[in-house]
């Protein structure tokens, strides 16, 4: 960190560690509380008895604002300056996971019906869908606008990584917040005073940025969640010049990357969000002491993703190409071996194989659009993976959700005949 510091950019404050760490907290905040919502909801559904279609798809708003408007706090960030938009999503985080941990917790103890109940879920959600996209994007500009272009990509890399932490301490942390009074509502009031904690240390102790230059800029990031693994992207358009003409995934030169991305990403939100309840019904655990085995297998996966992409793609080498087509075999790999699993150990190491797997396309997908096409286009195509990646999240979870209520192996078994599809597929179809 000392070399971040030592790379100050804007006016006579440059990023010490101190601030750099203020930055990062607020990414992992957000990462984490939302991968520990993913791993308590399918228990609180089952407990309050709303139907496992309705608790996927109380998701879906919050995703599809994220979408919508990660990008355009990206551009705002100058205007309105970085902390203050740190600050706001980590604001709206808080405001969320509060009213949401009420309604639920209001709904468990029988005071709300189970359809009203996630109705206001759903609203509250897409608080943090609507305001807390703009953290990233925000926390990105300001150190961008601190740091020397030297240095600005590596910066950028250890601050994205926060939210490939935050999938595992999410999960990991989930079940020690479910106490006796609040119950399975507990990790959202958690997170929600630990955000309060990060908003009142940036509040206090990273300095304005408002100081009239432009230097640097943020870029959007995908819907955090298990899937959410650093993959470069959102790095590459932070560090590429501004460029006018959009690019379209129609492009010739990336669709085959981005349609690979899409694919593999469906797979991964579809079944992501069925596992919590495959575990619950598989196991025939009661919904109450369900959280902590459905944290373990959520926690293996993002161990087993990050280790992809941390350990051994930087090990072994291997083309874009080669990442998509053995990412998917993998991935499909472990979908079937969790889908023919009748213990915890099965499936926590069918779901880490899958995990494995989908921790190789998306960095796939992401090097072979990059590759597609030249220098001066990298910050347009970033933007068209970014959005490649938080898209699954729209449909996704009532896809997989909804296969999944017809027969609890059918969506595991579909999407990773989908994936061997992709593979043979991508075999023809993708540049080598």
């Amino acid at each position: 960190m000392a070399s971040i510091a030592r790379n100050g950019g804007v006016g006579s404050t440059a990023l010490t560690t101190t601030h750099f760490l203020l930055l990062y907290a607020a990414m992992l905040v957000a990462a984490a509380g939302n991968t520990a919502l993913q791993s308590v909801m399918p228990a609180i559904g089952r407990e309050i008895g709303i139907d496992d279609f309705y608790v996927a798809i109380a998701y879906t708003w919050s995703a599809v604002l994220w979408v919508l408007l990660a990008p355009y706090w990206a551009e705002k960030s100058d205007r309105h300056g970085r902390k203050t938009l740190t600050m706001m999503g980590v604001s709206g985080f808080i405001l969320s996971m509060t009213l949401c941990g009420i309604a639920l917790f209001g709904g468990l103890r029988g005071w709300l019906s189970g359809a009203l109940t996630f109705s206001l879920f759903a609203v509250f959600r897409a608080i943090y869908g609507g305001l807390g996209c703009a953290t990233p994007s925000a926390t990105q500009a300001y150190l961008a606008s601190k740091t020397r272009r030297s240095g600005r990509v590596a910066a950028l890399s250890a601050l994205s990584s926060s939210f490939g932490l935050g999938t595992i301490i999410g999960p990991a942390v989930a079940p020690l917040f479910v106490l006796p009074v609040v119950g399975l509502a507990g990790p959202l009031f958690a997170f929600a005073v630990i955000a309060a904690a990060v908003f009142a240390a940036i509040q206090l102790w990273l300095p304005n940025d408002r100081t009239g230059r432009r230097l640097g800029h943020g870029a959007a990031m995908s819907y955090p969640s298990l899937a959410t693994t650093p993959t470069g992207a959102s790095v590459v358009a932070a560090t590429s010049p501004r460029r006018l003409k959009r690019l379209s995934w129609k492009d010739p030169r990336v669709r085959p990357w981005i349609v690979a991305g899409v694919v593999a990403g469906h797979a991964q939100a579809a079944t992501l969000t069925c596992i919590g309840f495959f575990v619950i019904d598989r196991l025939h655990l009661s919904p109450s002491g369900s959280e902590g085995p459905i944290a373990i297998v959520m926690m293996a996966g993002a161990v087993a993703t990050l280790g992809a992409q941390w350990g051994l793609i930087p090990r072994l080498g291997l083309t874009p190409r080669s990442l998509i087509l053995w990412g998917a075999l993998i991935a499909a790999v472990g979908l079937f071996g969790t889908m023919l699993s009748q213990q915890l150990y099965g499936i926590t190491i069918g779901f880490a194989v899958a995990s494995l797997g989908f921790g190789f396309t998306r960095p796939g997908f992401t090097a072979g659009a990059s590759l597609a096409v030249p220098l001066a286009e990298q910050g347009a195509v970033a933007g068209v993976i970014t959005a490649a990646n938080g898209i699954s999240y729209v449909l996704a979870p009532a896809l997989g959700i909804g296969l999944y209520g017809w027969q609890h192996d059918l969506p595991f078994a579909a999407f990773a005949l989908l994936l061997l599809a992709l593979a043979a597929v991508g075999r023809h179809r993708l540049a080598v």
